[in-house]
């Protein structure tokens, strides 16, 4: 044999396996591809699937919706009830306001006259007099009650 006739059976025999190892390698591709080709068959009934339970998800938004809906027109009057009692209670609240600050000023003008008139060991004796009997009659009370329920 001359080195022409080596060298081609060495490509001959590098080419089977080479050829070899593509035929491994499409073997795997094709099975590769057959479970590819299953899981795409599989795919529609798999998307029904899930467009049915979208659809169903949906309904039942809707009807919740529908319930919230109603729910909250059934409310809507207590919301503007709660919001025209807040407005009468803001409006009594500035009134008490504008009460208190006049009684307030009432109370100074008094307070000046009593310091005019050195009478504030006066009224101090007859406050100190008025507490003192409300505190008797409260712990009359207290004692009462106390006693009803024993």
């Amino acid at each position: 044999m001359t080195l022409v006739g080596i060298g081609v059976l060495i490509i001959g025999i590098a080419f089977a396996i080479i050829s070899i190892f593509v035929a491994r390698t499409l073997n795997n591709l094709a099975h590769v591809l057959n479970g590819v080709d299953e899981t795409v068959k599989k795919l529609p009934e798999q998307l029904d699937g899930v467009m049915n339970q979208t659809a169903e998800v949906l309904g039942q938004s809707k009807d919740t919706l529908a319930d919230v809906n109603e729910k909250i027109r059934t409310l809507s009057p207590l919301f503007y009830i709660i919001g025209d009692v807040g407005e009468s209670s803001r409006k009594l609240t500035s009134s008490l306001v504008d009460m208190t600050s006049s009684l307030k000023k009432n109370t100074s003008d008094g307070r000046t006259v009593v310091n005019e008139e050195n009478l504030r060991g006066l009224y101090g004796a007859i406050a100190f007099s008025y507490f003192l009997t409300k505190r008797k009659k409260a712990m009359k009370n207290a004692l009462e009650q106390t006693n009803q329920q024993q």
